[in-house]
């Protein structure tokens, strides 16, 4: 309702079950059955560390299944176009793959394979 496309915790979280059935983002380092204590009221479009790594204000925050990375702002449009290449090159290898090529020779490791 207030527009928050996810959020990233770096601590814990709970009622993983419910935010997963409505299908709202959420990436944290742990689960927790006990709600936590607030700190402060927070503050909007302020620096933050979190896991180590610096966020600033504008940067992207990328997360999946897998985890979640900070691209910086100034680089982002690179790295998204970066990240386009690399699923349509992966794409064409799994196009070759189903019409019966082998990952080797789709990716001509062949070459770099030991005769013995």
């Amino acid at each position: 309702m207030k527009g928050v496309a996810g959020v990233v915790i770096d601590g814990a979280a709970r009622d993983i079950d419910t935010i997963i059935e409505i299908g709202f983002p959420c990436f944290s380092r742990h689960l927790t059955p006990h709600a936590g204590e607030p700190k402060g009221h927070g503050e909007i479009g302020s620096e933050i560390e979190c896991g180590g790594q610096m966020v600033h204000s504008g940067d992207w925050i990328v997360g999946d299944d897998s985890g979640v990375i900070v691209v910086p702002q100034d680089s982002a449009v690179e790295m998204a176009n970066r990240a386009l290449d690399v699923l349509e090159r992966e794409n064409r290898i799994r196009e070759e793959i189903k019409r019966g090529g082998t990952l080797s020779s789709v990716l001509e490791l062949e070459k770099w394979e030991k005769v013995g």
